[in-house]
């Protein structure tokens, strides 16, 4: 029987293609090795099923794949003179100032067997923000790093196990693209990552605002500015995360190592003691035909951390004095909702308790956001998008007068503080150049940068070309 089903298999592949001839082969080898042996029958009894039978997808999902996807971003962009009757050790250059970074990936992804796929992204960036990444709550560049280089550097962005147990029922394609191999799943799944990766590539997520390489570019517009996800310096952890996908919901939990101590280059292995922890839930509706995720995540950081309102009562306002295992919680709401077809609108909300120092992301603890993003069908450039954005950053009130007492953070620190609201606006256009490449405008208006009504308001112009194979 096994030879009927391979001259079967091999008349029937013989008029495809070498790849389509291959996975025939396959698919008839495991067939045969299924079947049981039994008396033999007539060659109309074991013809092979057809290229499209769920029995043949079935047995090809099961062959190794590989994924090569690479991208490449340049943004140059600069601030014009704005307001500043005095400077702390974190602000925002008041002089005409203007920076480029530069990063290039390569997302190589391989399914060595079914449902398990390995994936390793090593990254070259270059380049630093404004003010070397300081000054601004919502800062504006999300390439830029707090680990910049003068020089291209090469760094492990991600290395990761994603392994996939379905569970039945109606199944979905998952297309080919960055760190995703092309195959099918079922929609009722459980996925497991381990490794490193980004938290904010599984949590926080948004259609409409969370890629600084292609839409908006403000850290607290593609993200919660809240949210002090798990990271080192260029904005990765390692950590497990886990992931129960439904059709109309899904629910996900991760621990990610945090930083050894607030905005450090290393992560604190102390795995049962220290971590950032998240638990996410998303919600999927139609709301008058169009679709729509409500997602509601709250996060609690385990971490070696210092309190604002102690180092107020330490020589110098040293902070790094009165460091202890301490705990920072908050939580993030954000929604996307499509309201027509070249129109999407979001919006988030983010809140963190304020009291222990910030570990990762950025001098918020507070936030909100509401934008609106076109895709240029209307006139005419289907492939283009604009987008309009607009932000209001807080500080808790022990942050405030840590602040205005001379304190520094993660990225701002004026040496005294007259406290406002940190309000934004950004506007950006993005162009498409070729199927792989496109130029985007982007302008941000900031009220208040870092929160200091004595400074600003400050305009800051970039311009961004990005590839994507």
């Amino acid at each position: 029987m096994n030879s009927l089903v391979s001259i079967a298999a091999f008349s029937a592949a013989r008029r495809c293609s070498l790849r389509r001839l291959c996975r025939a082969l396959a698919v008839a080898l495991l067939s045969a090795l299924a079947q049981p042996v039994k008396a033999a029958e007539s060659p109309e009894a074991v013809s092979p099923a057809p290229a499209d039978s769920p029995a043949t997808a079935d047995a090809a999902d099961l062959l190794p794949a590989l994924s090569v996807h690479s991208q490449l971003t340049f943004v140059d962009q600069g601030n014009f003179r704005f307001r500043s009757p005095y400077a702390g050790p974190n602000s925002l250059n008041p002089g005409n100032r203007q920076f480029e970074t530069m990063s290039a990936t390569e997302f190589i992804g391989w399914r060595p067997w079914g449902g398990s796929e390995i994936y390793f992204n090593p990254e070259l960036d270059q380049g630093f923000g404004l003010g070397h990444t300081t000054g601004l709550g919502g800062f504006p560049n999300g390439e830029a790093q707090k680990a910049g280089s003068h020089v291209p550097r090469l760094n492990i962005a991600r290395l990761y196990l994603k392994q996939v147990f379905g569970l039945g029922g109606e199944q979905e394609d998952i297309a080919d693209d960055a760190n995703q191999v092309a195959g099918r799943a079922d929609v009722s799944r459980i996925t497991v990552y381990l490794g490193k990766l980004a938290v904010n590539d599984l949590f926080d997520n948004n259609a409409f605002a969370h890629d600084a390489r292609n839409d908006f570019l403000n850290w607290s517009v593609w993200e919660g500015g809240a949210y002090d996800y798990a990271a080192d310096q260029k904005g990765y952890s390692d950590g497990l995360a886990l992931e129960l996908n439904q059709k109309d919901w899904a629910f996900r939990v991760a621990d990610f190592l945090v930083p050894r101590t607030s905005n450090s280059r290393d992560l604190a292995p102390q795995v049962l003691k220290r971590g950032g922890f998240q638990a996410e839930l998303e919600e999927r509706h139609a709301l008058f035909g169009r679709d729509g995720k409500l997602r509601l995540l709250g996060f609690a950081n385990r971490a070696y951390a210092g309190s604002y309102g102690e180092a107020l009562r330490t020589p110098g306002v040293d902070i790094s004095l009165t460091r202890k295992d301490r705990l920072l919680t908050g939580l993030v709401v954000n929604l996307e909702q499509s309201i027509a077809e070249d129109v999407g609108v979001f919006a988030r909300f983010s809140y963190n308790d304020g009291h222990s120092e910030i570990m990762s992301f950025t001098d918020i603890s507070r936030s909100g956001q509401l934008g609106l993003r076109l895709a240029g069908g209307p006139w005419g450039r289907p492939q283009d998008v604009l987008g309009l954005a607009g932000v209001v950053n807080a500080l808790s009130t022990v942050q405030i007068a840590y602040f205005a007492a001379g304190g520094t953070g993660i990225l701002i620190g004026d040496g005294r503080l007259n406290y406002a609201t940190e309000k934004l606006l950004e506007l950006f256009y993005r162009t498409q150049l070729t199927p792989a490449s496109s130029l985007s405008a982007d302008y941000q208006f900031v009220a208040n940068p870092a929160y200091n009504q004595d400074r600003g308001p400050v305009s800051i112009l970039a311009a961004r070309l990005h590839f994507q194979f």
